[in-house]
C-alpha cells in the first residue's frame, strides 16, 4: 500500500480536501480517502507532496496517426489551408509513422493522460495502443463527399473495425464532419453505428463550414473545386443541427469536437439530442483558426465541457495541462476545480469509462497526478505549473 497527501486533493466527489490522505493498493486502486480538515499528522510511509493531487487526465480528442507531422505545418490561414498542407504532407514512411506514434504515446503518458479518444483512419496505431499504459477508445473516422461512392468508402473501413474487434479494442465508426460526409454516407453510417456507445464528430471548427453547407461558397468550396470535387445541392445535410439530430446515431454519447464557431442558435438546437459533450482543443484552434471556442456561451447553456489536444500536426505538445493553461488565460472566470472536472470526470463520462477513471474514490484506478508549482493561495495554474505522475 501507499499513502499520498498534498496541500489539496481534488477528488471530483466532493469539495477539495486540504491535506487529505489517499491510500492505494500496489496496483493503484484507491482503497481509502481520509479527510484531515488540514490537520495532517506525520505517519510512517506517508508521501506528502507540494501541490494539488488530481485524477489522471482524459484526452477526448487526438489523432495519433498524424504525430509524424509535428512541426511540419507552415503558418496557417484557416482550416482549408490546414487541409491543403495535410494532404500534401501525408507521405511519412511506415517506420517514421510508427516511431512518432510511440513517442506521442510516451509523451501523453508523461503528461498524466490515462484515457484517450483517438481518431483512426487506418489500423496503424493499434500495435502502439496494445502495448500502451494508456487506455484508448478508437474512433474509426469515415468521410466522403461523393454520394455515388458512399458504400465503397464504408466497405473500406470495415476491415479496420474488424482488426480492432479481433484485438478486443473498443472501436466505433464515426463521421468526420458535416462538410465532408455526404447524406448517403451519413445514412449508411447511422445504420452501421446504431449501437455506438460513443460517437464523435468535428463540429463548427471553422466559420467557412456554415458558409459552405448553406450556400456552397467560401474557402471550403474553393478547396473542393481545387481538388476536382463536386458539391451538388442536396448532397449534404442542410445545417449542423439537422446533421446531429437526424443523421447521426441517437445512441450513446456524442462528442462534438472543436466548436470554435458554435453559435447560440446551433447550441440550443443540438442540445435537444441529449448525452452531448463539447470537446475543446484551444491550442489547436489558435494554431489553425487563430480563434477560441465561445466558452462563456457553452458554459452558460449548460454544455458538458471536455478537453482534447488534437494532433501534433496542429499542436506542439499533447498536454492537457497546457490546454487548461490556455483556457485559464483567456477565460479567467472559470475556477481550477471546474477545469479539472472538464479534463477528468467529464472526459471519462464522455468516453463511457467513468466507472474506472475521472474520480478519486475507493474502488477506482484513475491514476494520481500532482500539479506542481501552482498558485495555492488563489488555486490557479501558473505559467510554471507542471505535471508529476504519482501513479
Amino acid at each position: 500500500m501507499r499513502h499520498f497527501s498534498a496541500h489539496y486533493i481534488l477528488t471530483n466527489s466532493g469539495p477539495p480536501l486540504k491535506r487529505g490522505i489517499i491510500t492505494t493498493g500496489d496496483d493503484g486502486t484507491i482503497l481509502n480517502i481520509e479527510e484531515t480538515t488540514g490537520a495532517l499528522r506525520e505517519r510512517s510511509s506517508l508521501e506528502f507532496h507540494n501541490g494539488i493531487i488530481v485524477p489522471g487526465f482524459v484526452n477526448c480528442h487526438t489523432h495519433l496517426e498524424l504525430s509524424y507531422l509535428k512541426g511540419r505545418m507552415a503558418v496557417l490561414n484557416g482550416l482549408s489551408d490546414f487541409i491543403r498542407q495535410l494532404q500534401a504532407g501525408r507521405r511519412g514512411s511506415p517506420e517514421e509513422i510508427r516511431s512518432s506514434m510511440r513517442a506521442a504515446d510516451d509523451e501523453m503518458l508523461k503528461e498524466g493522460i490515462v484515457l484517450c479518444g483517438d481518431i483512426c483512419n487506418t489500423a496503424a496505431s493499434f500495435p502502439v495502443k496494445m502495448e500502451s499504459r494508456i487506455s484508448y477508445v478508437n474512433f474509426l473516422e469515415v468521410f466522403g463527399t461523393d454520394p455515388l461512392t458512399a458504400r465503397d468508402r464504408m466497405d473500406e473501413a470495415e476491415p479496420v473495425q474488424q482488426t480492432a474487434a479481433s484485438a478486443e479494442m473498443p472501436c466505433y465508426m464515426v463521421p468526420h464532419s458535416v462538410y465532408s460526409v455526404s447524406l448517403p454516407m451519413f445514412r449508411l453510417l447511422r445504420e452501421k453505428s446504431w449501437k455506438n456507445k460513443v460517437t464523435t464528430i468535428h463540429f463548427m471548427e471553422t466559420q467557412g463550414e456554415k458558409e459552405f453547407i448553406e450556400n456552397r461558397r467560401g474557402p471550403l468550396m474553393t478547396l473542393y473545386r481545387e481538388a476536382g470535387i463536386s458539391a451538388p445541392p442536396g448532397a449534404f445535410a442542410p445545417d449542423h443541427a439537422a446533421a446531429v439530430l437526424r443523421e447521426i446515431t441517437p445512441s450513446g454519447n456524442l462528442i462534438l469536437v472543436h466548436n470554435t464557431f458554435a453559435d447560440r442558435a446551433a447550441v440550443k438546437a443540438v442540445m435537444e439530442r441529449g448525452s452531448l459533450y463539447w470537446c475543446l482543443c484551444p491550442n489547436s484552434n489558435l494554431f489553425i483558426e487563430k480563434s477560441l471556442p465561445p466558452l462563456d456561451l457553452l458554459a452558460g447553456e449548460g454544455c458538458q465541457i471536455v478537453t482534447g489536444t488534437d494532433s501534433l500536426a496542429s499542436n506542439s505538445r499533447l498536454s492537457i495541462l497546457d490546454e487548461l493553461k490556455t483556457l485559464q488565460k483567456h477565460f479567467p472566470q472559470f475556477t481550477l476545480e471546474e477545469m479539472i472536472r472538464w479534463a477528468t470526470i467529464n472526459g471519462a463520462r464522455a468516453l463511457g469509462e467513468e466507472d474506472r477513471f475521472g474520480r478519486i474514490v475507493p474502488g477506482t484506478r484513475p491514476g494520481l497526478l500532482l500539479i506542481g508549482d501552482a498558485d495555492l493561495v488563489n488555486m490557479r495554474l501558473s505559467a510554471e505549473s507542471r505535471i508529476v505522475r504519482l501513479i
